[in-house]
């Protein structure tokens, strides 16, 4: 490129400019300059002595044989990664008992959340969610000027989906389960999402994410999977940031009939996941030892917290997800800056749970640290009446 030519991001920045000084910007995209950006995060590094339990990521990080293909991916960096991403389809088509067809591809699953309501929702539209759940669909429903419906959790902290499935009506485009749910850990069981299926209206797209799958241990769970091949509005949602412990790399997938995929593709970013992650998904795909490792290290730490909460009599709430949910008796935001304080990251507020506090579950070491500093700030009942009486 000769010195002084524009680069095709810096094209498109002055094009903007100067189409936007033309013309007057149509409201659909001022809406979507309305959406909130989300709440910033402190920028760590490593060896930065920060303790990361604030984004339910996996401490271990992906399999080594995924490590090993991202460096083999140096190789192909110069060329688009059409080959890669064909072949990755057809590893997560056989993995699931479909067609290639049936699989789509996201920049994390946070993106394929993104195509659902594109290409679901719309002004007129609803989308039915649990109160609290993971956030992304409601922030994409602005964008679409769907209306939001928030069903509020059971007194257990689970999705009502009775009460789901009563709000979704003709106008609902989209019906939103997170299982296990996130922030809670909480699961739907087999029986009432069996249920769910069948009560939700034909017109509106049942949309599982299943993010947390891998670490259920509950026998009444089971994967929506089950019901693929036999419920046509139903559309799963997986990703490999979790288990897999490639957050950083972003790479998820939905899996759905031909047409609810071609719908959805028709809103994907194209060459949405990159060579790197696409070499180590599928040699992630390839090493069965490892989600059984995985499951273990982060179930057996979670064990141990809860144990430990038990103890100290702390009310928290049961999880079948890397994270819990701990009752800190007040406002969770000086609690959460307490933390931050001492280097230490945990989850952000959730308005509708205030009082509940986040904690992703680290290494064995970073969760003994996470409790020290909890037991520190949040002292028990306990030890609080033994130092009044000294």
């Amino acid at each position: 490129m000769m010195e002084g030519a524009l680069s095709r991001r810096a094209f498109a920045c002055h094009l903007g400019t100067a189409l936007g000084a033309a013309l007057v910007v149509p409201s659909f995209v001022q809406s979507l300059t309305a959406v909130p950006p989300p709440a910033p995060r402190q920028r760590v590094g490593p060896g930065d002595g920060v303790i990361r339990l604030d984004s339910n990521e996996n401490p271990y990080g992906p399999s080594p044989k995924a490590l090993e293909a991202m460096t083999r991916s140096q190789r192909v960096a110069a060329r688009y990664p059409d080959s890669l991403e064909e072949r990755m389809r057809e590893a997560l088509a056989k993995l699931h008992g479909v067609e290639p067809d049936n699989v789509l591809l996201g920049c994390g699953s946070s993106e394929i959340l993104r195509m659902a309501d594109m290409a679901f929702l719309g002004s007129g539209k609803n989308v039915v969610v649990a109160e609290p759940t993971f956030e992304a669909v409601l922030a994409y429903a602005r964008v679409t000027r769907a209306q939001r419906v928030k069903v509020a959790l059971t007194a257990d902290f689970r999705h009502d989906l009775d009460r789901m499935a009563a709000a979704c009506n003709e106008a609902t485009g989209l019906v939103y389960v997170c299982n296990p749910n996130n922030p809670t850990g909480t699961i739907v069981t087999r029986d009432e999402l069996v249920a769910f299926l069948g009560r939700v209206p034909q017109s509106t797209i049942i949309l599982v994410d299943e993010a947390y799958h891998h670490f259920v241990e509950d026998p009444c769970y089971a994967s929506a999977f089950e019901w693929l091949g036999q419920v046509p509005n139903l559309v799963l949602a997986r990703t490999f940031s979790k288990v897999y412990g490639m957050a950083g790399m972003r790479l998820g997938y939905a899996v759905g009939t031909k047409e609810n995929i071609r719908a959805m593709r028709e809103h994907v970013l194209s060459n949405n996941a990159n060579a790197a992650v696409l070499e180590a998904g599928l040699a992630s795909l390839a090493d069965p030892g490892h989600i059984p490792q995985q499951r273990k290290l982060n179930n057996d730490t979670r064990h141990w917290l809860c144990s430990e909460l038990e103890r100290d009599a702390r009310r928290y709430i049961p999880s079948e997800a890397n994270f819990v949910m701990i009752d800190v008796g007040g406002d969770v935001k000086p609690v959460i800056e307490q933390f931050h304080r001492r280097r230490i990251l945990v989850g952000r507020k959730f308005p509708s749970l205030g009082n509940w506090l986040r904690v992703s579950i680290g290494t064995r070491r970073e969760t003994q640290a996470f409790l020290a500093a909890l037991r520190e700030i949040v002292p028990t009942r306990a030890k609080v009446a033994s130092g009044r009486a000294a």
